[in-house]
């Protein structure tokens, strides 16, 4: 039996390295099923974040069926969506570097079906689906070739087509989501909605009758300017049309006739079945003869699948120990398959009964697991605002089986702040986590308010309060486990990339609580994210901070780049240079200014990355880099050997 480590936080010695992060990491998601093969994309850090098909059959195994350097990603709303489609053993997928669809049949090499452009990537696809019957796909097309706003639309695409630009078929608003046919292609529907709405804002379900010669008819509008987000609309074997809705404060499933919906009991308190479609093609339930559904519950962002009556006689959860997520879902014959993330192990791709019996394991999402380095996490729940409002998050205390503090310490704490700011954290195994636990550092994974997971009117709280609310949110859950003795008050840090770096900004322009920050691709001035930002979330700030430039004084004032003179915690920023959602001159400019004023900060910046880091030596080096930055600003001596990293100003704290 190995002796205890007595060591400070912040300096134990842990095997998760900064490697452990991307080796023989994947993701796997969007998955379909045909023909006996169950399908999903798969991203590879250490491939420079390529993502490729892969499939498996029960008899034949896993085999990746892409080849390289094929990359199958779409750059619709700029954060992409379902870019691929399999029917009949044929699949279309969207590739990267040209946005063009190409059609491909396992083990031949992929050939484009639609037109080159003379501005690269300038007509895009995703979230396509088979109008076998009329020998063509039907996709969402983000269209860049003229001035001003790209357009966004329904188009037919010819399944064996050469050079083709799609036949437009919906073209009346702003945005449209991800159609579905009914099984005998007779009747489509789908999902639109105009500025300065956001998906899960204020959405209208349409649906119509497809003619012979693949025109739609009979157009309508189920529902109109109703204030709720529709989303996911799917059909029945029998022809009835199912979407889900948040009219009752949590989104869930419901029969659609006209402009009636008919909600579906289930037998769950304040859970939701759906979530904010940043990404075209995403699905929460599957329908499932007879009269059945498989959906995706989440409950304050801790999901599990239940089986839903459409008769209204209840539901029933699947039991599967210790999930606490759903990555991707489909039906396969007689069973279900899933992307099943857990609390204690990395998630899985699996199949099983729709009991949860006979679980076999189709491939995992990383080869390296050990329970022992898991940190048994706590939902809590902590007043904020004015002492009336709660928020949320999920604590994880430090984790070493062999190593401890002394007693008299209390942790560092990292606040994480999530993006979106839509997005919610989820509890479960994360190596990105542990990197930090096995260190002996705490986490406060916040779900401030604005979050999903929640029901509407806490998503809806930040409406008007972005910048406010969630900084507030951050500054309470600190201070709240601090007086906890969870936290040690001196050592309090917060990182959060985009909104979740907004966020960062925020909290050291307007508080003093943190001691430390970091900001992945954050936003420092609102002004410019309103004017140069790209179409998806251009007028996103209408709702979170209010119209512009009518409430330009609300801007300027919520700006982090407006309040220099408060900054006084060391900061370091980390930026993709290839960011077309936050450009790289927000986080310049803030860095040059608080360079200027003598505060401590870095700025790390990555050829090739975007909006987010998808390549394994990026990763590697920027959590490298955020590690270094935070034990020589807080003068906390660490156990590894990190490469060095520039920090202007440190000489005016050590």
């Amino acid at each position: 039996m190995k002796d205890q480590l007595i060591a400070d936080y912040g300096n134990w010695p842990s095997p998760i390295t900064p490697n452990s992060l991307v080796e023989g990491v994947r993701g796997i998601g969007s998955l379909q099923y045909d023909n006996g093969f169950v399908y999903w994309l798969e991203s590879r850090p250490e491939e420079a974040g390529r993502q490729t098909i892969m499939r498996w059959h029960q008899e034949s195994g896993v085999e990746e069926i892409l080849p390289t350097p094929f990359n199958a990603r779409s750059r619709v709303h700029e954060y992409g969506g379902t870019s691929y489609l399999v029917h009949g053993n044929v699949i279309w997928f969207s590739q990267f570097d040209d946005q063009r669809l190409y059609r491909m049949t396992p083990g031949d090499v992929p050939e484009p079906i639609t037109a080159k452009t003379a501005n690269k990537s300038a007509i895009r696809f995703a979230a396509c689906t088979p109008d076998a019957a009329r020998g063509r796909l039907i996709c969402v097309r983000e269209d860049h070739r003229a001035e001003g706003e790209p357009r966004n639309e329904l188009v037919a695409v010819a399944m064996d087509g050469r050079d083709q630009e799609g036949e437009i078929l919906f073209a009346q608003s702003d945005f449209v989501s991800a159609p579905r046919l009914s099984s005998d292609g007779s009747s489509i529907a789908f999902v639109s909605w105009m500025h300065p709405n956001m998906p899960w804002d204020n959405t209208t379900l349409w649906s119509a009758n497809v003619k012979r010669d693949g025109s739609l008819s009979d157009l309508a509008k189920h529902n109109s300017n109703t204030q709720e987000s529709v989303i996911d609309p799917q059909w029945s074997e029998t022809g009835d049309l199912y979407a889900l809705t948040d009219r009752s404060n949590w989104w869930s499933l419901n029969r659609v006739s006209t402009d009636t919906f008919e909600a579906i009991a289930h037998d769950e308190d304040e859970v939701e079945i759906g979530g904010p479609m940043w990404t075209l093609g995403a699905s929460y339930y599957a329908l499932s003869a007879p009269n059945r559904a498989v959906a995706v519950m989440n409950r304050g962002g801790v999901e599990h699948l239940s089986i839903l009556d459409l008769e209204g006689k209840g539901s029933s959860a699947i039991p599967i120990q210790d999930v606490t997520g759903i990555g991707s879902m489909v039906l396969a014959d007689d069973r279900i398959v899933a992307v099943l993330r857990y609390a204690n192990k990395p998630a899985e791709l699996v199949s099983f009964k729709t009991d949860g019996t006979d679980i076999s394991v189709i491939r995992t999402t990383s080869n390296s697991a050990n329970p022992a380095w898991s940190s048994p996490y706590q939902l809590v729940t902590f007043p904020t605002g004015d002492g009336n409002a709660v928020a949320h998050g999920i604590y994880l205390p430090p984790q070493h089986p062999d190593a401890s503090a002394p007693p008299d310490q209390t942790p560092p704490l990292i606040v994480t702040v999530h993006g979106g700011p839509t997005g919610v954290s989820s509890p479960g195994y994360s190596l990105a986590q542990q990197f930090w636990t096995s260190r002996g550092f705490a986490i406060l994974d916040l779900n401030y308010r604005g979050s999903t997971g929640f029901g509407r009117e806490y998503r809806r709280a930040l409406y008007g309060n972005w910048g406010v609310a969630d900084v507030e949110d951050a500054v309470a859950g600190a201070k709240w486990l601090s007086d906890q003795k969870l936290a040690d008050p001196e050592r309090l840090i917060i990182r959060g990339g985009s909104a979740g770096g907004f966020t960062v900004l925020a909290a050291h322009a307007f508080h003093n609580t943190f001691s430390a920050g970091a900001s992945h691709y954050g936003i420092s001035d609102l002004t410019i994210l309103a004017e140069e930002t790209h179409k998806f979330e251009s007028r996103y700030l209408d709702q979170v901070i209010g119209p512009y430039p009518e409430l330009d004084h609300v801007y300027q004032q919520r700006s982090p780049i407006n309040h220099l003179d408060n900054f006084k915690a060391p900061l370091i920023m980390l930026q993709g240079l290839d960011d077309k959602v936050v450009p790289p001159n927000q986080s310049e400019m803030i860095f040059e200014a608080l360079k200027a004023r003598g505060v401590p900060t870095a700025y790390v910046s990555f050829e090739g990355e975007g909006h987010g880091f998808r390549k394994a030596e990026n990763i590697v080096y920027a959590i490298q880099a955020e590690l270094y930055f935070y034990s020589r600003v807080l003068n906390m001596p660490v156990a590894d050997d990190l490469p060095a990293i520039e920090i202007d100003n440190l000489k005016d704290i050590e």
